[in-house]
């Protein structure tokens, strides 16, 4: 999404979690003492107007030797981590050095852990391990929350305060969207922010998390998470993925997102459906450890941006044409 959003007349903030300790992040974390760098390079990479050579070497993962695993983007945020004293500090050189457009912003600047403490007692320690158990939508949630809790920080409550748009998502619902909400203050910025607020929705379901889940059933869980019906738009996928992509999930099982189409209307939000899938076979390095976790069936990102433009100018356009015949 970024990469399609970063070639308008725009400015970008975007407002990354601090909750990953899974694959070569969870390393760095572990034996550095670093915060997490992936999701934050994934960004910076994709906001990058840099050479290709230079957003590959961001990417590289290494395939042997005592760094296999490792991403060079990921270690190089982490040098600039212990250069600069803050991780925040770090991304804000890497966005110079990167020739990024637009911003970076961690939700934190300080260790945080993910919980979730199901409704038979157990408690899930860790994105990794809420990532990988398949019996969350089964057994249900009691509740999910941050440890420690900080506060977000200064940069992206003010971010959230001053935009025109709030764009939640896509991505994995417990482990990437929820947690950027737990953080202590960003739902009350949500629920203050005058600004029109889009979710786009997942094109698909996450096995043993949200299988089960609708449309309807991700916009009530983060509006929830917000404490206020605060989504205006949902952006909804229209073309079916090809069937050899869908039966790769899950042996054939499909979960994809439903969408009840009678219910519209009823809503306090519109669904706005559109062609948003990408046509291109992703492509993962055999050092990737998590590579087979990650979605083959992907949105199309300059699909999913110009979109995204587009509702931005909706409520211009609705009121200059009145009626089409």
């Amino acid at each position: 999404m970024l990469s399609g959003l970063k070639n308008y007349p725009i400015n970008i903030s975007a407002i990354v979690s601090m909750a990953d300790d899974g694959g070569s992040t969870g390393v760095l974390r572990d034996e550095l003492g670093v915060l997490p760098p992936g999701d934050v390079r994934q960004c910076l990479v994709a906001l990058s107007n840099s050479s290709e050579n230079l957003r590959e070497l961001m990417n590289y993962r290494f395939e042997e030797g005592g760094l296999k695993g490792h991403s060079f983007g990921n270690l190089f945020l982490s040098a600039l981590e212990k250069i600069e004293k803050s991780f925040s500090a770090g991304v804000e050189e890497a966005t110079k050095i990167l020739n990024v457009s637009g911003e970076v912003i961690p939700v934190v600047d300080k260790e945080v852990n993910l919980f979730m403490v199901l409704n038979n007692g157990k408690i899930l320690r860790g994105e990794n391990e809420i990532n990988h158990n398949t019996e969350i939508e089964k057994v249900g949630i009691k509740k999910i929350y941050l440890e420690p809790q900080v506060p977000a920080s200064k940069k992206a409550i003010q971010r959230i305060l001053a935009a025109d748009v709030i764009v939640i998502g896509p991505g994995n619902h417990y482990c990437s969207i929820v947690p950027n909400f737990l953080v202590k203050g960003i739902a009350e910025a949500i629920k203050k922010s005058k600004a029109k607020v889009i979710y786009n929705c997942n094109l698909v379901n996450k096995s043993g998390h949200t299988e089960n889940f609708s449309l309807d059933d991700y916009v009530n869980s983060i509006n929830s998470c917000i404490g206020k019906e605060r989504i205006d738009f949902v952006t909804f996928n229209s073309k079916k993925p090809n069937q050899q992509s869908i039966e790769k999930y899950e042996k054939g099982k499909s979960i994809l997102v439903g969408f009840d189409k009678s219910a519209i209307g009823k809503r306090n939000y519109r669904v706005i459906q559109a062609d948003v899938l990408s046509g291109k076979k992703p492509k993962f390095s055999s050092a990737d450890a998590l590579s087979r976790q990650r979605a083959f069936i992907r949105h199309d990102s300059n699909k999913l941006a110009k979109l995204i433009m587009m509702i931005l100018e909706l409520g211009e356009y609705e009121n200059f044409i009145k009626e089409i015949n």
